[in-house]
């Protein structure tokens, strides 16, 4: 991981996801989960293409359990956007850098 995306933890979420004017999106991720090594680096590009816009955080599922209970998270990689508070969409599986832009444009600016 690099120093873009950040590792979120459970006591930090409503802070810097839910209360954070600015739109944030979370990672799901799991151990051995390929998948979810995969687009690790493409978040850091995109956190870094859209610094100032949007917050991106890494969170280990099973390190935010109440919160991946809360949300249905059942499967890694997922990949919530919230905005102002709520969430707006999800997404679940790695894809390509292309195909999380277009996930996450809508809620910038």
């Amino acid at each position: 991981m690099g120093h873009l995306v950040k590792e979120l933890a459970e006591s930090d979420f409503a802070t810097d996801v839910l209360q954070n004017p600015l739109p944030s999106l979370v990672d799901f991720w799991g151990d051995g989960c390929p998948p979810c090594v995969l687009i690790a680096p493409i978040l850091e590009e995109l956190a870094g293409e859209y610094a100032g816009k949007i917050n991106i955080y890494k969170a280990k599922a099973v390190d935010l359990a109440d919160v991946a209970v809360e949300y249905g998270i059942t499967a890694v990689p997922t990949l919530l956007l919230f905005k102002n508070g709520s969430l707006v969409n999800r997404l679940v599986g790695a894809l390509p850098k292309a195909h999380l832009a277009k996930f996450i444009e809508p809620v910038l600016g």
